[in-house]
This record gives C-alpha cells, sequence and structure tokens, in this order.
C-alpha cells in the first residue's frame, strides 16, 4: 500500500468525474458479491465466507455514502469517514462474536464452494482495487474507499487458504482462523480511518476558531 501523502496540505477530495465513475462501478461490484458471497457462504456452511460477504455489504452502504458527501465541506466528509471507521469496528466485532459461536456449534464447512467462491470475489476485487488505485492517496473519505477494497482484496486470497486449509484437513478450525484474522483487519483499519477523519474534524474547529 502507498504510504500517505501526510506532507501534502491539500488532499484529493474525490471531487472528479472520473473518481465517481469508479465509484460506482465499485459500488455495483460490491454490491453483487455480496448477495453471491453471503448464499454461498449459507449452503458451504463457511464463517469465512459469510464475514467476506458481510464486508462486500458495508463496503456498498459506505462507498455510497462517500459518494454522497464528494463536495461538501470537509467537516462532512470528516463525519461520514468516522461513522465508516466505527460501522467497520462494529462489523470486526460481529465478526469475532460469530466465529466463536462457531467454534462451539458449526460443523466442517465445503472447501470446494469456499475456494471457487472466493477466486470469483478476488477477480471482483482486483477489478475495484484497479479502478481506485490512483485514489489511494486523499482525505479521510476517500482514503476509507481504498482502505475497505484493500481489505477485501486481501480477505478473498484468505479465504481461499483457507478453502484450501479445511480441504487438507477436514477441519472447520481454517476457516474459522481466517474469519478471526477478518475481523482483526476490519478493526485495525476502522483505527485507520477514526484517526484520519478526527485529525480532519480537528483541523475544521481550528480554522473556525482563528
Amino acid at each position: 500500500m502507498s504510504g500517505c501523502s501526510c506532507g501534502n496540505d491539500v488532499k484529493f477530495d474525490g471531487a472528479s468525474a472520473a473518481y465517481r465513475r469508479a465509484l460506482w462501478a465499485v459500488i455495483a461490484i460490491n454490491a453483487s458479491m455480496f448477495v453471491i458471497e453471503m448464499g454461498a457462504g449459507q449452503i458451504a456452511g463457511s464463517q469465512a465466507l459469510q464475514a467476506d460477504a458481510l464486508d462486500f455489504l458495508g463496503d456498498s452502504v459506505t462507498y455510497s455514502m462517500s459518494l454522497f458527501v464528494i463536495g461538501m465541506p470537509l467537516v462532512w466528509r470528516a463525519r461520514a469517514a468516522f461513522i465508516k471507521g466505527v460501522s467497520l469496528a462494529l462489523m470486526g466485532l460481529w465478526v469475532f462474536g460469530s466465529t466463536a459461536y462457531s467454534v462451539l456449534v458449526m460443523g466442517v464447512p465445503q472447501a470446494e464452494i469456499m475456494g471457487a467462491v472466493g477466486m470469483l470475489a478476488f477477480a471482483a476485487n482486483v477489478a475495484s482495487v484497479l479502478l481506485l488505485l490512483k485514489y489511494r492517496d486523499g482525505d479521510a473519505n476517500v482514503r476509507s474507499v481504498w482502505l475497505c477494497s484493500r481489505n477485501d482484496a486481501i480477505g478473498n486470497v484468505a479465504v481461499v487458504l483457507a478453502a484450501s486449509g479445511v480441504w487438507a484437513t477436514t477441519s472447520a478450525w481454517p476457516d474459522l482462523i481466517v474469519a478471526a484474522i477478518l475481523a482483526g483487519l476490519f478493526l485495525w483499519s476502522s483505527a485507520q480511518i477514526v484517526r484520519q477523519a478526527l485529525t480532519e474534524l480537528d483541523t475544521v474547529a481550528g480554522a473556525e476558531k482563528v
């Protein structure tokens, strides 16, 4: 991941037609993959697939929020990013809880479905990442979109690895471990987004006092 251009006073705020088109395309990709992956996760009994599907849903909603606040004052863009960061943290906590539940009650997931759908989701997320690659360094609102898309691509690789582990061991543990790792990734990215959003809100507050 590229380093943040922290030395610049002005960060890209998403106010360009090209970025809006890219964001619309990524929203469509994420909404479609949520439906596909959640259904496959339930059929396969895979906690990792369902965790990744939930991330697709969260991204669809939060990307729509990002699109809505483009062009608004910094305070509104930062507030939107803060809400997205908090939502990502809640998703991470939910995945941790459901994974703990699955340790106690769920059986072995179907590795073949996990692997096939994981590869499809990976292809979808690579397309999203390529669409957003040149916009990865921006304000908190723009950066949150990049971080979420990057998380999805990493998560899909992890799901495919989990499927291989389930197939090789005939155990649910690889699936559960990957779900827990994804939850940790959600929480880590949430902290990054919230931190940058709070910094931008502080900047706005300081400018208003001058």
